[in-house]
């Protein structure tokens, strides 16, 4: 039977639990029913349905689960023969016109962590609605007798279970994109760190055949992720790529999360860039290297210098609360040029209206070749344009079964001043968010997926973003 003791909840993406605790083969296969009756109910079960899944412990056994309840109820399933990151995936669901994708992963959360996300038809974050919709089938899954669970052997030989390789549609997609020969014969020394997750390989098979050359750390799977908090492509995990970076032999390193849809900068003296600078960079190039137009969308989190680009180049710039269950649905509709958020997700017109770590390191060092630039004189020419602007991230641990703060209370008690700076308004759309005079802001927010409270700040100093955090930590009683 299930465990009819477990909440299960969806947060910014996909639902996600320690390993044996609630994440557990029952909970998996109530939330594979779940999907299957959302699929059914929305006339999508004959279109099929992809499954994926990264290098976590016991990945692929879940991802079996899940197969064996979607072919039960008659569903057509590829499976993937190896593991994917979560943008190949995604972006198979468009290929094969599938009715959506599951894929087990917990992205960047720690290792005793794994997760189910659930891709609709479009190959993006399932939204709001879509995701309150997928709870209940869930519910009544748990509620129930266990769900159906087919022979694999028999799906396989019916038809109904396909092993799929979901490389290649994928790969190819980014050869008619992305100008790969330049970036090949370019002669460029690249550093990659795979973090141990589902995006080993990929980019040194995309760039291989040329005189670039491309150095892998971490390639190999190892579900502990030794050496790091997370697999999250952030400085503090990143230690073996900024270490060989310092040595000057790299033109450019990058990093990729767990599942492949972030992205980690660092550039040719090992500095690590912020996901703000890299994700105003990237709209740099769309906008004046590529020399193509279309809104823009960013989260709350993202940077001001993407509202200054758009004033710029005479683009709309779209802000949405954090996630790209949020992001996508704007990006689709208004066929956005680009979107992205604070946590190094990044998406593109011409791929999915989804995070990709893959395409999004491709098109930086697209960038790097058009320009003949390295990455700090890129952001050098970036505050050229909008000024210098510098951000960090404070990450709270709350302890277990911690009330979290009141953000609410917060908003009620706004300061006239933060760090100095006066305090124009107070944003309660997705946590407290302070925007401050020229432009610059101050954000506090629990997390959708870890037990964390998230202060983020965007200033004209690093003193000065630290100084913000405390303020609103002070502020938050946290």
């Amino acid at each position: 039977m299930a465990d009819r003791a477990a909440r299960i909840q969806f947060g910014t993406d996909g639902w996600r639990a320690v390993l044996a605790r609630d994440f557990t083969f029952a909970n998996v296969r109530a939330c594979a029913e779940g999907v299957c009756r959302l699929l059914a109910e929305d006339g999508l079960a004959d279109h099929g349905l992809v499954v994926g899944y990264d290098t976590r412990f016991q990945s692929r056994a879940f991802a079996t689960e899940v197969a064996r309840v979607s072919t039960a109820h008659g569903i057509t399933t590829y499976l993937a023969s190896g593991t994917a990151p979560t943008p190949v995936v995604s972006y198979n669901v468009t290929h094969r016109k599938a009715g959506g994708a599951v894929v087990i992963t917990a992205s960047h959360n720690p290792a005793e962590w794994n997760g189910f996300k659930y891709k609709p038809e479009y190959g993006g974050s399932a939204p709001p609605e879509v995701v309150e919709r997928l709870e209940r089938h869930i519910a009544a899954a748990l509620a129930a007798r266990e769900p159906a669970s087919a022979n694999l052997d028999a799906a396989r030989a019916s038809g109904l279970l396909i092993d799929a390789d979901l490389a290649p549609p994928y790969l190819a997609n980014v050869e008619r994109t992305i100008d790969l020969p330049s970036i090949r014969d370019a002669g460029l020394r690249v550093l990659v760190d795979s973090m141990h997750g589902a995006g080993a390989g990929y980019l040194a098979s995309l760039l291989d055949g040329g005189s670039t050359t491309v150095t892998e750390l971490r390639a190999e799977e190892n579900p502990m992720f030794p050496g790091m908090a997370q697999p999250e492509p952030i400085a503090p995990n990143l230690g073996p790529a900024i270490a060989a970076a310092q040595t000057g032999g790299f033109d450019v390193a990058l990093a990729t999360d767990g599942d492949a849809d972030r992205l980690g900068l660092i550039d040719e003296r090992g500095m690590s860039l912020t996901t703000l600078q890299v994700f105003a960079l990237l709209c740099l190039h769309q906008l004046e290297v590529r020399g193509q137009r279309g809104p823009l969308v960013k989260s709350l989190t993202q940077s001001a210098m993407i509202d200054k680009l758009g004033l710029q180049y005479g683009v709309p710039v779209h802000t949405t609360a954090v996630g790209f269950k949020f992001l996508g649905p704007v990006m689709m509709r208004e066929n956005a040029l680009a979107a992205g958020e604070e946590s190094g997700g990044y998406a593109f017109r011409g791929n999915i209206p989804e995070r990709d770590g893959i395409f999004s390191a491709l098109l930086l060092i697209e960038m790097m070749v058009r320009t003949g630039k390295r990455p700090s004189e890129l952001v050098d020419w970036l505050y050229e344009r909008v000024g210098a602007h510098h951000y960090d991230r404070l990450d709270v641990h709350l302890a277990e079964g911690a009330a979290e703060p009141s953000l609410q209370a917060l908003a009620e008690r706004v300061p006239e001043r933060i760090a100095g700076l006066r305090v124009i308004k107070c944003d309660m759309s997705d946590g407290a968010r302070f925007l401050l005079e020229d432009g610059y802001w101050g954000l506090v927010r629990a997390s959708g997926t870890e037990p964390l409270l998230r202060i983020y700040a965007e200033a004209d100093s690093p003193q000065r973003v630290a100084a913000i955090h405390e303020e609103l930590r002070a502020l938050a009683g946290a």
